[in-house]
């Protein structure tokens, strides 16, 4: 059971006469060699094309409509625009308002995917540089037999060394150029058609994710599948500020990894602190413990504006474009290190260090691009020890009286609040701090998202964002956190424990807290939800800016919920697989469950195995803080999977959402595998994207997308139990719609009995079937385990 893929072979003849001839300087060159051995049999849909998954698209998509939430009403892609698509208008083109719409979420899912598979590409080029095309993966050693169920699903290939991950982002790489080229002016033109691409977009993305984690947990030796990795630092406050700072921020770790490996064939690691921003740091703490999550993206200005990071040192993804400027500010030096990165600096990759640091720390230039991550190591460290005595933590905090006359020049225009994404009454805070009241600034720390487009909006120049840090300088000295390192995948042990209760719905669900750091109130409710639902036993993961937000909160008793809670993939567990490219072990862990518990063929064989988690698994995402493409890209791998995504208040920007109608019945019929019938089964999960405007409303509805069609009367008791009970304390009643989720009186749970079954009497409730479901007619009188 293996797939081998030896370089090639090149043949070269400089003469040859045989019975058809004299033949002269040939040569031939063969490829990739495959040997098959893997027993497996392929599947229908191996390396599927951008329509070979059409069909099971429009089946979710008949479900799920699209509910669009235009930003404008023009198009203005093209040169006869701008045009007006108001109403059942078209645009020159012939294009409507519904796939113009669609056709921008396409774009957002193509820009996130190509961000990951071109993420994926560079680590590959680098571990297989450091190591070698036959380096063996290896994401968790014997836990794992099925160790890339994503690449198994998608391509039908069974990855075992590095160079086996090459012809899979040859195949992403063209699925991401038809997929843009399909959003091209006079293309396609169904809105319904670009929803399926935005799901192709989503299932590249996926794989994408998959390729890049698991080539740098083979190559750079993190934990692997790791139930108890270790915990890490979190926090500005367990920064020590007495040693030169270094500050990572992105997503591409190599040259991070790069700095921690000079310090230790230096002796220096107990001299330099390495932080980080993002998920680079999630990745570089992953590669050792020493070094120190800071925390997500959004903690960016503040951290850099302390003036603690003596260099700054940028890789790709998710970073302020401004935040050469900003370092410039506090006068550290800055180093740029990817070429989708480069910021304006002037290329020193081929000069010599000596000449690199001495310009840095002079001051004669302001930063540098190195594209050899073995360079940044040796330039950042030496440079971090120069300049720190120099600098002296030289930061743009102000001082409680210099904030006050700041305050003093606010004319109470309003133009900062109407700016805030939040909606934070600023004003108010400028009045009070303007009178020597610096609290009411210093409470609003918590809820900024560090955007500073308040500064942006002051006609007065008031440097608005640093007064709110400068303020709450007390509470990020009070930022000591501590949260596990990623563990990448699941274990198939773990599978085989919590396939059958996840299926049968005795464990009610996975929810998975995923995604930016873009919060209505702060990252605080994160924490809280993820701790509710790990209290009431559904499995939580957590991954990239969420998984920090996660750990940045405490318990009565000073825990945070990494130190609270196992990270085994269990019922009541909470589970950091990693950084957001670790998103995939999540939809990994759905897959695995259909083959590792319930024997379904992976390879190639993607619309059973999506079947079976859209009807079995009780799995929901929860984006609370989704900003990027990035993260519209990650959403749209999981509907595709039949896995529901729910998003904060700020979701509703990606333009729209993926909505059921609860009263439609006829949306809700499945094939019974056993008989053949098509079996009424409610809207089980209602929706498949969905934006709530709460925290509250947020975990009520997560508890509801939980309840699946294969749920048994014992597994849908404990899920009723759980949203009614959430229902009741959110809002103090039992939801209206309990009706739709009860089939059978024997899914009613037992200590609500009497009051659910007046609710049902009064409904006119009937009994109903529960069926062995499948979207697919093909599917129907199969054995089933």
């Amino acid at each position: 059971m293996e797939h081998v893929t030896d370089k090639g072979i090149n043949i070269r003849i400089k003469e040859l006469q045989s019975d058809i001839g004299f033949i002269k300087d040939l040569e031939i060159s063969v490829g990739n060699i495959s040997r098959e051995k893997w027993a497996e049999p392929q599947g229908p849909t191996p390396f599927p094309t951008i329509t070979s998954l059409r069909e099971w698209d429009k089946r979710l998509l008949a479900r799920y409509q699209p509910f669009y939430l235009p930003f404008c009403d023009l198009c203005c892609l093209c040169t006869y625009g701008k045009c007006d698509l108001t109403g059942t208008k078209k645009g020159a083109c012939g294009i409507q308002m519904p796939a113009q719409q669609s056709r921008i979420v396409l774009l957002a899912a193509c820009i996130g995917a190509a961000t990951h598979i071109s993420h994926a590409r560079e680590l590959v080029t680098h571990t297989i540089k450091e190591k070698g095309r036959e380096f063996p993966l290896n994401p968790g050693g014997l836990a794992i037999e099925v160790e890339a169920p994503v690449i198994r699903l998608v391509c039908g290939l069974k990855p075992e060394k590095l160079g086996d991950l090459e012809p899979v982002l040859e195949y992403l790489e063209s699925q991401i150029t038809v997929l843009l080229s399909a959003a091209h002016t006079g293309q396609e033109g169904n809105h319904i058609d670009f929803e399926s691409k935005v799901l192709h977009a989503g299932m590249m993305d996926q794989v994408g994710m998959e390729v890049a984690d698991l080539a740098q947990i083979s190559a750079f030796d993190y934990p692997k599948a790791d139930p108890d990795a270790h915990l890490v630092d979190l926090g500005m406050g367990t920064v020590d500020t007495t040693k030169p700072v270094i500050l990572v921020i992105g997503h591409n770790v190599p040259p991070a990894i790069s700095i921690v490996d000079y310090l230790t064939r230096t002796r220096l690691s107990e001299k330099v602190e390495v932080t980080g921003i993002c998920c680079t740091s999630i990745d570089i703490t992953r590669y050792t413990a020493k070094a120190k999550i800071v925390g997500p993206m959004s903690w960016q200005l503040r951290y850099i504006r302390s003036g603690i990071p003596d260099v700054i040192v940028v890789d790709e993804q998710c970073i302020r474009t401004d935040v050469l400027d900003e370092s410039e500010l506090i006068h550290a030096p800055f180093i740029a290190t990817s070429e989708k990165n480069c910021l304006g600096l002037p290329d020193r990759t081929h000069d010599s260090i000596d000449a690199i640091v001495q310009d840095l720390v002079s001051g004669k230039t302001r930063g540098v691009l190195l594209l050899n991550p073995d360079m940044v190591g040796e330039v950042a460290v030496r440079v971090a020890r120069e300049i720190a005595p120099v600098r002296k933590k030289q930061g743009r905090l102000l001082t409680p009286e210099l904030i006050i006359e700041q305050a003093k020049e606010c004319t109470q225009c309003k133009l900062c609040r109407r700016a805030c994404p939040n909606d934070i009454h600023i004003p108010d805070c400028m009045k009070a701090a303007g009178k020597g009241n610096l609290s009411m600034l210093a409470g609003i720390y918590d809820d900024c998202v560090s955007c500073a487009r308040c500064e942006e909006a002051c006609p007065q120049d008031i440097p608005i964002h640093t007064m709110i840090i400068s303020s709450a300088s007390k509470a990020t000295k009070d930022e000591t956190f501590r949260m596990r390192a990623g563990r990448g995948a699941i274990q198939d042990v773990e599978i085989r424990k919590v396939g059958g209760p996840l299926v049968l719905g005795e464990i009610p669900g996975v929810v998975a807290f995923v995604g930016c750091a873009n919060y209505p109130k702060g990252g605080k409710e994160v924490a809280e939800m993820a701790v509710e639902f790990a209290r009431r036993r559904y499995i939580v993961c957590t991954s990239g800016c969420a998984a920090m937000s996660v750990g940045m909160y405490k318990d009565e008793e000073g825990k945070t919920p990494y130190e609270r809670f196992p990270g085994s993939f269990d019922a009541g567990g909470i589970v950091n697989v990693g950084s957001c490219g670790s998103n995939a072990h999540i939809a990994g862990a759905a897959i695995k469950i259909a083959s590792v518990f319930a024997k379904r063929n992976l390879r190639g064989n993607y619309e059973e195995i999506a079947d079976y988690v859209y009807n079995r698994v009780g799995a929901v995402g929860v984006a609370w803080g989704a900003m990027s493409q990035k993260a519209a890209a990650i959403a749209s791998g999981f509907w595709r999977l039949g896995i529901p995504v729910v998003v904060g208040p700020h979701g509703t920007k990606y333009r729209r959402m993926l909505l059921g109608r609860a009263d439609h019945d006829e949306d809700w019929y499945v094939h019974d595998r056993r008989t053949g019938e098509q079996v009424y089964v409610g809207p089980v999960p209602e929706h498949l994207f969905f934006a709530a405007e709460t925290k509250e409303e947020a975990m009520v509805m997560v508890a509801k997308l939980c309840m699946r069609p294969n749920d048994t009367s014992k597994g849908r008791a404990i899920k009723l139990t759980h949203y009614i009970d959430l229902h009741k304390r959110q809002f103090g009643t039992i939801p209206d719609d309990i009706p739709l989720y009860v089939r059978t009186l024997t899914d009613v749970p037992i200590t609500m009995k009497e009051e659910i079954v007046k609710i049902l009497n009064s409904w006119g409730w009937k009994e109903n079937t529960i069926p062995d479901p499948t979207l697919l007619s093909r599917q129907v009188r199969k054995k089933e385990r």
